[in-house]
């Protein structure tokens, strides 16, 4: 603990005064960029592989970058993006896994990988999708693979999930918002975007911009 108590006070010593004009205008209002809504896992900090500072991403991340679908039950999630979309007017809603995600390593692991993880099994249940597509293809077989197939098939089921909740798909209807899917690879930086137009995940490029939103 007494490394990140170290970091806040060299922030406050070394960093916020540099910035005081960035954090005047940040204590007033928000206006970001994106909504990223990606995994807990410690070794994904969004803001650093995208390049973004304070005030640019609005972040929710939870234990497999899972988005439960729309319903009457309150949930955090379900909570954050309704604000984003309709309070904050974000344009852009990005749903990103990585490589070697816990979650969804737990999840392919089956019940005996929950036993004394109630909760987290019952959390996960919203990856079932992902799951039966992977266990369905029979290319797919070992558990490398089946791993980095379930990544990016949850990806594609929590693009899904988030279609469902009412303010997204008026926003998507109204030409207000777009959503992408990508997974990130820890071990090389590399990020691959879902382009809906084909279909198919591709290299993250800047040539070749595409996104997940379905065509209206």
């Amino acid at each position: 603990m007494e490394h990140i108590i170290d970091g806040v006070l060299r922030f406050q010593r070394e960093v916020h005064p540099n910035n005081t004009a960035l954090y005047r205008e940040l204590a007033i209002s928000q206006s970001p960029q994106a909504m990223f809504i990606g995994c807990a896992d410690s070794r994904i900090v969004p803001e650093v592989f995208t390049g973004q500072g304070p005030g640019s991403l609005f972040v929710v991340r939870n234990a497999g970058n899972i988005i439960p679908p729309s319903s009457t039950i309150p949930g955090g999630v379900t909570a954050s993006i309704e604000y984003a979309v309709s309070v904050l007017g974000i344009p852009d809603i990005i749903v990103c896994g990585h490589s070697g995600c816990g979650a969804m390593t737990a999840l392919l692991n089956g019940a005996q990988a929950l036993a004394k993880l109630p909760n987290v099994a019952r959390w996960l249940h919203y990856a079932d999708a992902a799951l039966a597509a992977v266990n369905t293809d029979d290319a797919v077989d070992s558990i490398e693979a089946r791993l980095q197939a379930l990544v990016y098939e949850n990806v594609l089921t929590q693009l899904d999930n988030l279609l469902t909740h009412p303010a997204v798909a008026d926003a998507i209807h109204n030409k207000q918002l777009r959503v992408h899917g990508w997974v990130y690879d820890i071990g090389s930086g590399r990020v691959d975007n879902y382009d809906a137009r084909i279909q198919q995940f591709v290299p993250l490029t800047a040539e070749a911009f595409a996104d997940a939103t379905p065509p209206v």
